[in-house]
């Protein structure tokens, strides 16, 4: 098992410019399937305060990008996104559920990335302790483990360590954070493994039992919380910056984690 250990800049500034427009369109399309199985499963409605972000930048002529999010009775926040120049190298997309408080299922976290080679992670972000809640851990992390190892002995994806200790200490234990050529097979893999992960999520929601009334308020803060600090302390934001400023990396910064929300939570 290979090991990569860069930032994303560094990998992108060492590597030659090529268009990746192939890769950046089959990635689009794979987020769409999948973010079409949750839209089956939850009822939600576009934030309006992303409807300004549907279209910024300069792309197809230069560095681009979209943010939508979505909030409904089930759904705290959940966001399809994509930054990026595919014409030279790099492009960042994501899928990200944060269920609301009336569940504890684990929220779903996904992000593709060309730079230019490809890069992937989904992980489901824990909502509690797992160290101290061993029921937790056995009903969400135990069940995924043997496939999570059959994919770590696939020597045509090198695991991805972050150089940021934050970024590894939000990771459980069952997180993909790989970076792979993009080959035809290798793409198959992570589509294959992405909409494993959906199907086995959506399957959690509808057998999770309830969380009580009185315990939904301190889940709610701490999904908060927990979103708000994934989302600032992003190690990839400084690509934000580079393509189109502070200002406008913040306001994107904000969408991902809801800061400028007009959508009630649930």
């Amino acid at each position: 098992m290979e090991e990569t250990v860069q930032h994303v800049e560094e990998m992108l500034d060492a590597s030659p410019v090529i268009d990746v427009h192939d890769t950046f369109a089959q990635f689009q399309q794979l987020l769409a399937d999948l973010k079409a199985k949750i839209d089956a499963r939850f009822a939600t409605t576009r934030d309006p305060s992303t409807d300004i972000l549907e279209q910024y930048g300069t792309y197809p002529e230069g560095p681009g990008g979209r943010v939508a999010a979505y909030s409904g009775p089930e759904v705290d926040w959940m966001v399809h996104s994509w930054l990026g120049d595919p014409s030279r190298s790099f492009v960042n997309l994501h899928l990200t559920c944060w269920l609301g408080p009336q569940v504890r299922v684990p929220h779903l976290g996904i992000a593709l990335l060309c730079w230019p080679g490809g890069w992937f992670y989904t992980d489901y972000i824990p909502r509690t302790d797992i160290v101290v809640d061993g029921d937790y851990f056995d009903r969400y992390y135990a069940g995924p483990n043997d496939a999570w190892l059959e994919h770590r002995a696939d020597d045509q994806f090198a695991w991805f360590t972050s150089r940021a200790g934050f970024i590894r200490a939000s990771l459980s234990p069952n997180a993909y954070v790989y970076s792979f050529e993009r080959t035809a097979r290798n793409l198959q893999v992570v589509s294959d493994v992405l909409h494993a992960r959906v199907d086995q999520w959506l399957t959690w929601v509808d057998e999770a039992p309830p969380v009580p009334e009185e315990e939904r308020a301190a889940l709610r803060e701490r999904d908060l919380a927990t979103r708000r600090n994934i989302a600032d302390r992003d190690p990839a934001n400084v690509m934000g910056v580079r393509y189109f400023g502070e200002e406008t990396t913040q306001r994107l910064v904000r969408a991902l984690w809801g800061g400028d929300r007009e959508l009630p939570r649930p």
